[in-house]
């Protein structure tokens, strides 16, 4: 995969080897969506996941992550978008939105016939990408554990 697009001072990047854990762990683990999450489940869900990476480029060359995205998928029938974020000094500036473009336009998800995703606060920025509820959503069922990253 390993693609790139920039809008400079930033970039984004499929290529894991960039990825912060850290910064990702960080984030992640004070969201209102995984919080909790231990650092280790982090690296097995980057592992197991298409990944992006927005980061921040300085004129010294180097640069440091502040958004993070990643899609689970069979790359054919399904495929569940999650952990979009921007870290909050960076919040404001279109950087979700070109984020969530890039994502969504990568050539190995065009195949895809269904994209989910869950959200509790960013409906008006998936419905701009063609997310809509669910229009049955009781044919939809869950096994949920809210305590699981208390206990593992």
């Amino acid at each position: 995969m390993e693609r790139k697009a920039e809008k400079p001072p930033y970039f984004i990047s499929d290529d894991k080897s960039l990825l912060e854990v850290d910064v990702i762990h960080g984030y992640l683990t004070r969201s209102y969506w995984a919080k909790g999450i231990r650092r280790g489940r982090i690296e097995t869900v980057i592992e197991t996941s298409l990944c992006w990476g927005l980061y921040e480029q300085h004129e010294d060359r180097s640069f440091q992550q502040i958004g993070f995205a990643r899609v689970l998928t069979d790359l054919s029938a399904i495929a569940y978008l999650m952990d979009v974020f921007v870290l909050e000094e960076h919040q404001g500036k279109g950087l979700g939105k070109w984020l969530v473009e890039e994502v969504l336009s990568c050539s190995t998800l065009k195949p895809v016939r269904r994209w989910i995703l869950a959200t509790a606060d960013a409906q008006s920025l998936y419905a701009r990408y063609g997310f809509t509820p669910l229009p049955d959503p009781e044919h939809y069922m869950q096994k949920y554990d809210p305590e699981k990253y208390n206990r593992d």
